[in-house]
């Protein structure tokens, strides 16, 4: 049985509460007797009873069953069990009695396709039942944002905090955790600069966007409601983009990555470009904390040859990556000017307005001071301006006055270098 990663599990969860309850069970400390056999894993874990919670998947299907009393499936026992063995810290094991004869059972059973779900009707209950908590959720959010208009944004920031606290938790109980993280942006831009009306504004106005997406939702284009119901927080199973989703295959260049660990959650960004199609994709991978991520299917600068799978949306960037030959190396990739890059850029937001990140590759761009930063300026004297904070010195130093090629991330703060070329040698940023 081929061991999941932590992105796949977590992709199973029914909220952002129970990924989260799930990664604070992903340790080896709050289990034991457990193991993995070729079609399920299962162990015991401590709660508040004297007895502890008897949990087990089955890696077939996947289904699970718990001895908790969480009416949600999979409960967070189950997630952790899940990503305790993602991490690779489950040893494999004979089936208890209880475990086999679950699964035993089980496996008399018709066998189901990819993406079908034992009680369909009960699944359609319970995505109603969602549809409605948000369908509230958003109603709540105009009516606030309403509220805003009429009063201003004048001395917002005194209660900015307690609102758009009350909001996000709202929006989390309203299952819609996209809705509840833009929220969290909005509270995180006030007070921040002498420009932060205008940057909450800003925020405030594609939380607007989205809301009146909602509402209109029957009467998007198919691929815009995509979209719309991935930005409020809904998933795509992974079986179900393996199965359904645009396939693309080619030899795809890894662009860069960018890490971004917290206290829960390290997140990892991989961005490719084929070869051939020049389609753009994006690999996103999850540990828990302290967890290793899985490894990459390439470095920076090589090729990976495979087959994507893209997500369904409005701008298809987010992917799963088939990889079907061992990497190779890669050529020097070509590039653009800083204005045919904000060009692509502002052609990604015609197509998505709550795109946040948009892969560029600069060509003959050299580092230089911009004000109190700095920026990568083209050969036509254009700039683009790096993220506050981003360290030069290696750019500087690969580059030593010449032109050099830089693949990195643009949102609006700024540009974040990721990998340079040195000649055809790649360097990571």
């Amino acid at each position: 049985m081929e061991t999941w990663d932590s992105e796949r599990v977590l992709a199973l969860a029914s909220d952002g509460a129970s990924a989260k309850a799930g990664q604070g069970l992903a340790r080896a400390g709050k289990w034991s007797g457990s193991g993995v056999s070729g079609r399920a894993v299962w162990g015991l874990c401590q709660g508040s009873g004297k007895q502890p919670y008897q949990t087990a998947v089955d890696l077939t299907g996947p289904a699970f069953k718990c001895s908790c009393p969480s009416r949600k499936f999979p409960c967070k026992h189950a997630l952790g069990l899940l990503l305790l063995w993602a991490g690779g810290e489950v040893r494999p094991g004979e089936e208890p009695e209880w475990v086999e004869s679950w699964v035993g059972k089980r496996a008399e059973r018709p066998e189901r396709k990819p993406g079908e779900v034992a009680d369909p009707l009960a699944a359609q209950e319970r995505a109603s039942r969602r549809a409605d908590r948000v369908s509230a959720g958003m109603a709540e959010l105009a009516s606030w944002l309403d509220d805003q208009v009429r009063q201003g944004l004048g001395g917002f920031d005194q209660r900015a905090y307690t609102e758009l606290s009350r909001l996000a938790a709202r929006m989390v109980d309203a299952q819609a955790p996209g809705v509840a993280g833009a929220v969290r942006r909005a509270a995180g831009v006030v007070g921040r600069g002498h420009g932060w009306p205008g940057e909450l504004l800003e925020e405030l106005s594609l939380i607007h966007l989205i809301v009146a997406a909602h509402a209109r939702m029957p009467d998007l284009p198919p691929a815009l409601a995509d979209t719309v119901q991935s930005r409020i927080g809904w998933t795509v199973e992974t079986a179900r983009v393996l199965a359904d989703g645009e396939q693309v295959e080619d030899d795809w260049l890894v662009l860069g990555r960018v890490i971004e660990p917290d206290d829960r959650l390290t997140v990892r960004r991989v961005w490719l470009r084929g070869a051939t199609t020049g389609r753009l994709g994006l690999i996103l991978n999850f540990a828990a904390a302290g967890r290793p991520l899985d490894p990459l299917p390439a470095r920076p600068g090589e090729y990976v040859p495979g087959v994507l799978s893209y997500y369904p949306g409005a701008l298809p960037m987010r992917a799963l990556l088939t990889q079907s030959a061992p990497r190779l190396p890669a050529p020097r990739p070509t590039g653009s000017t800083a204005h045919q890059a904000l060009a692509s850029y502002v052609e990604s937001v015609a197509a998505d307005p709550w795109n946040e990140r948009w892969p560029l590759v600069l060509q003959d761009v050299r580092p230089a001071r911009y004000g109190e930063g700095w920026a990568l300026v083209d050969v036509e004297g254009e700039a683009l301006e790096l993220l506050p904070g981003i360290d030069p010195w290696k750019l500087l130093a690969v580059s030593a006055g010449d032109p050099i090629t830089v693949a990195g991330e643009w949102n609006r703060a700024g540009f974040r270098p990721m990998t340079c070329w040195h000649a055809d040698r790649p360097v990571l940023l």
